[in-house]
């Protein structure tokens, strides 16, 4: 589903940030220098081929540690590779962040890839822990590359997650038939809709499931069970929006130096490249 998100004509954010990387990854290998490439929640690994094509070298294998919490996705997006890069290392880790930041230190020297805007996803607390992790097991002299999505227009990003082909709501309401599925929640899914909004003075889109009728939500494996009232709703996601400035000086408290910062000629997202310093 998400994937058929990122193609319809209202959600810019995978196309805009793949055009960033197109046109920056030979200037971010050249920064850089050759390193290990890890990369957070990689899915397909389609975006990261530029970065790989920049840095692979036809004399020398280099590594390229995909994390993610699918792990057909990681081996599919192996095998694709090893066509494409025959010269890449691949060494999967079938996880989450947690279980590859230990392992930074070893890997070092290495780029850390984290794309999509995903940090978008963390609230103000989890984003505060992961980059608390990033700065602790980074070593100086290693780099960061991140997408992050830019503060617009409120029409451009309400319309980015009210798709008009479905899929965001049909999103939405799979997160609880998989409930369903995997927890017996019993919830009747065609009651749900789903709502997206642009939240100005909070800089961030706020993902909502409305309930149009009374439901009793079970979680079987620990024997607890929810009643949601008709006209209720449950947040289910949150994207935040950035600005460039706040958000480079908010990573400098983390030991964390903007190299370079690539844009798209809109200026709607935003591609930055961090080292670790001395201080954090």
């Amino acid at each position: 589903l998400f994937e058929l998100i990122t193609e319809t004509p209202e959600y810019y954010l995978t196309r805009t940030e793949t055009g960033i990387l197109a046109g920056a990854a030979d200037e971010v290998r050249t920064l850089t220098g050759p390193r290990t490439l890890v990369e957070l929640g990689s899915g397909a690994s389609v975006k990261t081929r530029y970065l790989l094509s920049a840095y692979a070298d036809v004399r020398h294998t280099m590594e390229y540690v995909p994390v993610d919490v699918s792990d057909s996705a990681l081996h599919a997006a192996k095998r694709a590779l090893a066509q494409s890069h025959p010269t890449v290392r691949v060494r999967v880790v079938h996880g989450t962040y947690d279980a590859v930041f230990p392992m930074l230190p070893r890997l070092s020297p290495l780029l850390l890839v984290f794309l999509g805007s995903t940090i978008g996803n963390f609230n103000q607390t989890e984003a505060l822990v992961f980059w608390t992790q990033v700065s602790r097991y980074l070593r100086r002299g290693d780099f960061v590359l991140v997408g992050v999505d830019l503060v617009k227009d409120a029409s451009i990003l309400n319309a980015a997650y009210n798709d008009m082909a479905g899929y965001s709501a049909a999103f939405t309401t799979n997160l609880f038939a998989r409930m369903n599925r995997v927890l017996g929640s019993g919830v009747d899914v065609s009651t749900i809709r789903h709502r997206a909004v642009y939240n100005a003075p909070w800089q961030r889109i706020e993902i909502s499931a409305e309930f149009e009728a009374d439901q009793t939500i079970a979680v079987r494996p620990l024997e607890r069970s929810f009643d949601i009232a008709a006209g209720e709703s449950v947040m289910t996601e949150i994207s935040r929006k950035f600005v460039l400035a706040d958000f480079e000086e908010y990573l400098r408290t983390f030991g964390l130096e903007v190299r370079r910062t690539f844009t798209d000629a809109r200026g709607w997202y935003g591609v930055l490249l961090l080292e670790r310093a001395a201080g954090a």
